[in-house]
């Protein structure tokens, strides 16, 4: 029986977010959703749960009023869940978030695979699955495509710059995988239901050791602004010469 940990975040869903007056993003009306990625990484637990069994339990770090967060992460087929939900990991950067995971995990999460999303859909720093490999003391195969579990021994395919690189490695093990991997499965009436009726386990700060310090800090967001530039040129030979002149001096050619 294989006991995999999913990890997931609850963040804004990007189709709600507008663009402000000053530049600014406007968040007044926003929705939250599972991060994409990560909803990869839970379906890829359920269908090595279907090939291999085992459980899975769902691990999130938030503020306390992410709670559908968790349900959405049972109804997908998470048997369990682990929310460590304090006021105070509002805006973690991803070495705290690894921190507070690992220390989490360790304090009552068995575990022999750990799977993650490549990275967020909000960040998407791609740092919290290898940082909390590192803190675990496991080994951690990132970009993973497809994803094979026999016996001890994990067989993975990563997306590399030169192709496709085929890895082993003995469990326990973290995974950070592609969208490539799975097509999440949308959960039904039943599922949802059933969600409600599975364990929660809530883990504060007030039970942590310690939160690591802030190694980086935001200070501001700015909408994205794609500015046209537009400059006209007669048709004479003179024109022809300064057109071709603008093309060089912006590197067309």
């Amino acid at each position: 029986m294989r006991e995999i940990v999913a990890c997931f975040k609850w963040v804004i869903d990007e189709a709600y977010i507008r663009r402000g007056s000053g530049g600014d993003l406007d968040l007044s009306a926003v929705n939250y959703k599972i991060s994409d990625y990560d909803r990869n990484a839970i379906e890829e637990a359920v269908r090595l749960k279907e090939k291999c069994g085992g459980s899975i339990t769902a691990v999130t770090v938030g503020v306390p009023e992410a709670t559908r967060g968790i349900k959405d992460a049972l109804s997908r087929g998470a048997d369990r869940a682990v929310f460590i939900a304090d006021a105070l990991f509002a805006g973690l950067e991803p070495s705290q978030t690894a921190s507070v995971l690992s220390e989490a995990i360790r304090a009552g999460t068995q575990f022999d695979l750990i799977l993650c999303g490549e990275g967020s859909s909000d960040l998407y720093a791609q740092q919290v699955g290898p940082r909390l490999a590192e803190k675990l003391g496991i080994p951690c195969i990132c970009y993973v495509q497809k994803l094979d579990v026999e016996g001890d021994l994990l067989t993975a395919e990563r997306r590399v710059e030169e192709g496709v690189e085929v890895v082993e490695a003995k469990l326990p093990a973290l995974v950070t995988v592609l969208p490539d991997i799975n097509t999440p499965r949308i959960p039904g009436v039943k599922d949802t239901l059933t969600a409600s009726k599975k364990p929660v386990v809530t883990v504060t700060a007030a039970e942590l050791k310690s939160i690591a310090e802030a190694r980086l800090k935001t200070t501001g967001i700015t909408a994205f602004r794609m500015e046209r530039s537009c400059e006209r040129f007669g048709t004479d030979d003179k024109e022809i010469t300064r057109f071709v002149g603008a093309l060089r001096k912006k590197g067309v050619i």
